[in-house]
């Protein structure tokens, strides 16, 4: 393994996306240890998607977790879709967290409500909960949640809110086998805005496999912008990104080469 920090951002490198995938869960397991000492309860913000098949995975399969304790959140879920649909967000965490581990309560996005009736009801239950620890990844795009370039916000006064789809977004989503083609991805989604994942406390990025090696470095040496919504991670004060050799394969040579540690 190997680890440097970029401005205010933690990386770690592991070989594998099962390494990774391990030592995130690792970090989470530590947290939840640690607010269950500190906190009646234990809010967290849980992502989707390919990238945290292996640290739910390793997560869910930890012993002696203050699961009971945890309330449950998730940051985005596509507008129309069914939580049967295989696609769902919804039908993912059941299948990969709540399906594996019994949580006090999970929070779950309606996508078939009125989209703008349920973002203030989520945005609602999320303020008052508010979350101390976040898992997330980074999209192909740079999009952190469904925050594409096009939509993404730093200064976003609202917590949640409908955006539409960028197609790189629908393309990732076809790449990694949710949908059949790019017609089939919704148009539109409910997310969680960057206001609202930055304030959480706590950050937990999985970020693993070659299609994420572009993103990656991107993200560290691109100026802050929204261009690369990602790169407002490099402000966070506790902020750990968690790679496999894949998706670090572009972080070699004069650029990175200080930074590096084992």
């Amino acid at each position: 393994m190997q680890r440097f920090d970029w401005e205010r951002l933690k990386v770690e490198v592991y070989r594998t996306r099962e390494e990774a995938g391990r030592a995130a869960a690792a970090a989470v397991g530590d947290e939840l240890k640690r607010l269950n000492r500190t906190r009646e309860s234990i809010e967290v913000i849980f992502a989707t998607g390919a990238s945290q098949l292996a640290t739910l995975g390793a997560l869910t399969a930890t012993q002696d977790l203050p699961w009971s304790r945890v309330n449950g959140f998730h940051m985005d879920e596509y507008v129309g879709i069914s939580p049967e649909h295989p696609a769902s967000f919804r039908r993912y965490l059941r299948s990969d967290l709540t399906g594996r581990v019994t949580m006090h309560r999970f929070h779950e996005i309606d996508g078939n409500a009125d989209p703008e009736g349920e973002c203030r009801r989520y945005a609602e239950e999320l303020r008052a909960a508010d979350p101390q620890l976040c898992l997330l990844g980074i999209g192909e795009n740079g999009h952190l949640a469904f925050n594409d370039p096009a939509v993404a916000d730093f200064q976003d006064p609202l917590d949640m809110k409908v955006v539409d789809l960028d197609d790189d977004c629908k393309r990732q989503q076809v790449a990694e086998e949710w949908f059949a083609n790019v017609d089939e991805v919704p148009a539109q989604a409910l997310t969680l805005t960057i206001p609202a994942l930055l304030r959480v406390p706590k950050l937990i990025v999985s970020v693993p496999g070659p299609r994420k090696a572009k993103i990656v470095r991107r993200t560290l040496t691109e100026a802050i912008s929204i261009a690369c919504p990602a790169t407002i991670l490099r402000t966070h004060p506790d902020a750990t990104v968690y790679l496999d050799a894949e998706s670090a394969a572009e972080l070699d040579g004069e650029t990175f080469e200080h930074a590096w540690r084992a």
